[in-house]
C-alpha cells in the first residue's frame, strides 16, 4: 500500500504537495478537492482511459481501507473500551 522507499515518499510530498499544504486544507471539501486535483493530475499524465480511472480508483479504495484499518479501528476499539460495546456477546 503506501510503503514506499523513505527517500520515494519526500520527494512524492514535497513535488505533489508544494500547491498546497495540508495546514491550509481545513474542511472535509477541501481535503476532497486537493484529493480530486491529485487525481486528475495523474489522469493527464496517464491518459484518460477506463482502465486508468479503474486504477484511481482502486488506489482510493486502497487508501480509504488502510485508512480505516491503521486510524479509525484503532480509535473505535479505544472507545468500546471507555464506552462499553454497543454488540451483543458473540460467545
Amino acid at each position: 500500500m503506501p510503503y514506499i522507499e523513505k527517500e520515494r515518499r519526500e520527494s512524492i510530498v514535497e513535488e505533489t504537495f508544494s500547491f498546497v499544504l495540508p495546514k491550509e486544507i481545513k474542511t472535509p471539501g477541501e481535503l476532497n478537492y486537493a484529493i480530486t486535483v491529485l487525481c486528475n493530475e495523474y489522469l493527464k499524465k496517464k491518459g484518460i482511459s477506463y482502465t486508468n480511472m479503474n486504477e484511481v480508483i482502486g488506489v482510493l479504495d486502497c487508501a480509504k481501507l488502510e485508512f480505516y484499518r491503521r486510524m479509525t479501528a484503532p480509535y473505535e476499539d479505544k472507545k468500546i473500551d471507555e464506552n462499553g460495546d454497543v454488540y451483543y456477546d458473540k460467545s
